[in-house]
């Protein structure tokens, strides 16, 4: 099996009047995403923030449940923070990922949108359980990635698809989505007990 990382970026990104801005950076991201991450066995959790006064908060959040009073207060929250990483750029991530496995990453992204190099879950679950290369799985704020970051990725996966026509899910609801359909348990295949 492929390992897994993934990331949350924060520029460049889209706001609702299609203008390039630098999204802020929330507790609930942290927090959530960052339990999400361990409980799918991903290895690493990247905040990519270029903002080094937002990166700054993060880790004072961070280190209170990490080593301050929140320690106490609720063990789990240490153990979820044990694989976050904050770093200013996308090319951080990558030259973490290269140093850690000898190689560069396979990755890929999500968007509400399709596009060339769409692919579907049940490809990409395959191909993280067929392969050895690391995978990047890069999730964006605010409103997605630019066009132009999106092309150079390797992938793009399918947008969820809820049942009714309103589509803007907050980035810890795709994150836990995307991860259990990619990691979590494969429950169609198990048998019905009555």
């Amino acid at each position: 099996m492929a390992p897994v990382y993934i990331g949350l970026i924060h520029y460049p990104i889209y706001n609702k009047h299609m203008e390039i801005v630098t999204t802020a950076l929330t507790n609930y991201d942290l927090h959530d995403i960052a339990r999400t991450a361990k409980t799918y066995n991903v290895k690493r959790y990247f905040i990519v923030h270029p903002v080094e006064a937002q990166r700054e908060m993060a880790l004072r959040i961070m280190n209170h449940w990490k080593t301050g009073g929140g320690v106490a207060y609720n063990p789990n929250r240490k153990e979820a923070f044990e694989e976050t990483e904050l770093v200013p750029t996308l090319d951080d991530v990558l030259q973490w990922i290269e140093n850690e496995e000898g190689e560069k990453p396979i990755i890929v992204t999500t968007d509400a949108r399709v596009y060339p190099n769409t692919i579907s879950y049940k490809a990409m679950r395959q191909k993280i359980h067929d392969d050895a290369k690391p995978i990047l799985i890069l999730f964006g704020t605010g409103f997605g990635m630019t066009k132009e970051m999106m092309q150079q990725f390797d992938y793009i996966i399918e947008p969820i698809y809820g049942a009714g026509s309103y589509n803007h899910l907050c980035v810890r609801s795709a994150v836990a989505i995307i991860l259990d359909r990619l990691l979590g348990e494969a429950w169609w295949q198990k048998k019905e007990e009555i």
